[in-house]
């Protein structure tokens, strides 16, 4: 069975994993406070070119509990798209912290500052807000998951909705690499750290065994945050595990260049599909596909290939989505080509 049903079915980066075995038998400090996660994080707040500070976590559920957690008061929601991951696959871990999210609708996988700023003033209009969940946080993905991605003039229609309204602004980035490595980009990660309050560099689904970079530019909420990463169970002790990981793929540009290479095989792969006549579901230019499949051509698909369905769209037609990674082997991605032509 060839995978592309998401994309980290694979382990590591094989220099990671070579740098995890060379670095084995060190003696370091425990909790992140070892010189290779400062090194990491030298790194990561020079490309940053502002001032944040830069935390490691394992993975994106764990960041969003305790980012949001930490941010929020107790009456307080976050607004998120209804597709949006905290909304709708994280099991309530949000609210399980005691913050409801407030869902909007999505288009393609993104909400708009109009959207937010109706969404707010209704709330501040209501003469009965205060039986309501008082939004304070946005909180999007970058990609989305639909795998579009946010403009440069979108994120500022949103981060000005937020000043005006005192909201905070964060960003989900567990595929952040693959939007960052898109032709169609025009954020880089010194835009991000200027416009959000916090975002994360997803590692898990871009070449590392695990973790995620947390990037907090808003002095508040940078206040603290170690307190709030250890009372959720975030704090791993062998620290040094995370801040590796980042050191590789930050210090000679290879998480951009694998990045890259991810996004090289879904046009590949996303021209195989259109050769054949088969159409997009949603307009991704990063690294996940959403063909609209009949359900003859999904079970001939099945016979070699693992891969997700996402929608029904009517009794025989259904949206599936095809992930390629860092990893992707360009055999296998010819492999599924010429089966495609074979529908």
């Amino acid at each position: 069975m060839i995978r592309f049903d998401n994309d980290y079915t694979e382990g590591a980066h094989p220099r990671i994993i070579e740098k995890l075995v060379d670095t084995n038998g060190e003696q370091l400090p425990g909790y992140g406070r070892d010189h290779y996660s400062d090194e990491a994080k030298a790194l990561i707040s020079s490309i940053c070119d502002h001032d944040v500070d830069v935390h490691f976590m394992v993975g994106g559920t764990q960041a969003n509990l305790t980012i949001i957690s930490s941010a929020l008061r107790t009456h307080q929601g976050v607004i998120a798209p209804d597709s949006g991951h905290i909304a709708a696959d994280e099991t309530g871990a949000i609210e399980a912290t005691g913050h409801k999210v407030l869902i909007i609708e999505n288009e393609s996988g993104k909400i708009s500052a109009e959207q937010v700023k109706d969404f707010v003033e209704g709330h501040w209009n209501s003469p009965i807000r205060e039986h309501m969940s008082q939004p304070k946080m946005i909180c999007i993905s970058q990609p989305t998951e639909s795998g579009t991605m946010y403009s440069k003039r979108e994120l500022e229609g949103i981060r000005k909705v937020c000043d005006d309204h005192n909201l905070h602004l964060m960003i989900d980035g567990a595929r952040l690499g693959y939007a960052l490595a898109s032709k169609e980009n025009d954020i880089t990660l010194a835009d991000l750290a200027r416009m959000c309050d916090v975002f994360y560099i997803g590692g898990t689904k871009v070449g590392a065994l695990f973790g995620e970079a947390v990037v907090i530019s808003n002095r508040t909420l940078k206040e603290d945050f170690r307190y709030i990463i250890k009372q959720k169970g975030g704090m791993l002790a062998k620290g040094r595990l995370l801040g590796l990981q980042f050191k590789v793929l930050f210090e000679d540009g290879l998480y951009f260049d694998i990045s890259r290479h991810a996004l090289k095989m879904a046009k590949r792969l996303q021209e195989g599909f259109e050769n054949k006549g088969i159409k997009m579901h949603y307009p991704s230019p990063t690294n996940q596909l959403f063909p609209v499949l009949t359900t003859g051509q999904i079970d001939k698909l099945n016979q070699k290939y693992a891969f997700q369905p996402w929608e029904d769209l009517d009794a025989d037609r259904k949206v599936i989505r095809f992930c390629t990674s860092w990893s992707t082997d360009e055999n296998d991605v010819e492999a599924l080509i010429e089966d495609i032509g074979k529908l």
